[in-house]
């Protein structure tokens, strides 16, 4: 599948799009990582730039699409009729991100989640202000959040695809080039794909000889089997405990940017996983998401032999997980280690 040059965002826009934005969400800061620090990480002989959207309002990158939309959507309408309000289906991240962005511009709010979606993630959304709706599976989510969207002829935010989400999520690639030295690669962890599809256009155009990465969850990887076919595909109730990159299905657009941009696709086992979230507090120092660990899981499992004498620009994407899953989490890998 293939884009029309001008549907791509371009630097320039993406851009203007970083200083459009500023007012709105957080210049996320980058720390970094070499030999000298942690025995895992140091291992890997090289030097790591960890860019911790884990810091940004509402806990994750989701952040950046979601003001952006939400923006557009009340300067839209300024001239005419005031936005009835903002509808998603979501796995959590994208669900508080829209419910901050909404209570951020007075809209109302109404997010669809599966029931096994974080305690917290909930109550923070119903805190900003949303209605909060529980379906039974991921699949579910989609078909419930159209059907409020008709119903209450509120606007519908889908969680990672289009133009206007990829040139979102594209500013974290901005300023993580802006901020560090040239890097050999970039590693992001993938969902749906709207956080790699934007960052991979920029940072693909800005600087070609950096090579970009997605990881996925071994037993959620759509993007993975959906290059190989060579089509956006669907896949049936994907599971893992990174369940914000669990996405049922990859999308048109999105799709189009990764086919394009994206080196390589590599998937990490949930025990990589729940090890490298170990890693990051005892080594890094920071508490993070099961997806935010799978680029640390990736490096140190399917891409080790890739990372010597490299410098790696890392996206660590959220931190929204209360503090009994962290816990069960690291008591899980824990185990499985001894």
């Amino acid at each position: 599948m293939t884009l029309p040059l001008d549907s791509v965002p371009s630097v320039t826009t993406i851009a203007q799009q970083w200083r459009d934005l500023t007012p709105y969400v957080k210049e996320t800061p980058i720390t970094t990582f070499d030999q000298r620090d942690g025995a895992l990480l140091g291992s890997l002989g090289a030097t790591l730039w960890l860019k911790l959207e884990l810091m940004q309002y509402a806990g994750s990158f989701k952040t950046r699409a979601c003001m952006a939309i939400v923006k557009a959507l009340c300067s839209q309408s300024a001239q005419r009729d005031r936005v009835s309000g903002v509808v998603t289906a979501s796995g959590g991240n994208h669900a508080l991100a829209l419910a901050y962005a909404a209570n951020q511009f007075a809209l109302k709010a109404s997010v669809v989640m599966p029931k096994q979606a974080s305690p917290l993630r909930i109550a923070r959304c119903q805190a900003l202000g949303a209605d909060v709706i529980l379906a039974e599976t991921i699949s579910e989510v989609f078909p419930m959040a159209q059907e409020i969207a008709q119903t209450l002829q509120y606007e519908f935010v889908h969680p990672f695809e289009g133009q206007a989400t990829s040139l979102a999520t594209a500013t974290i690639g901005y300023e993580f080039l802006k901020a560090v030295p040239p890097l050999d690669a970039m590693v992001v962890p993938v969902g749906g794909g709207g956080l790699i599809s934007g960052v991979a256009a920029y940072v693909k155009q800005a600087l070609p000889s950096c090579q970009v990465i997605g990881v996925e969850p071994a037993t959620a990887n759509v993007l993975q089997q959906s290059i190989k076919v060579g089509r956006p595909i669907r896949m049936d109730d994907p599971r893992s405990c990174a369940d914000s990159l669990c996405s049922p299905m990859s999308c048109p657009y999105s799709f189009s940017l990764i086919d394009r941009y994206v080196d390589d696709l590599v998937t990490v086992e949930e025990s990589e996983i729940k090890s490298a979230i170990r890693v990051l507090q005892e080594e890094v120092k920071l508490a993070v998401e099961p997806a935010a660990a799978c680029g640390v899981a990736a490096l140190l499992g399917p891409l080790r032999g890739r990372a010597l004498g490299s410098n790696i620009g890392i996206v660590v994407c959220g931190s929204n997980i209360d503090a009994l899953k962290y816990h069960a989490l690291l008591m899980d890998e824990e185990q499985a280690v001894g």
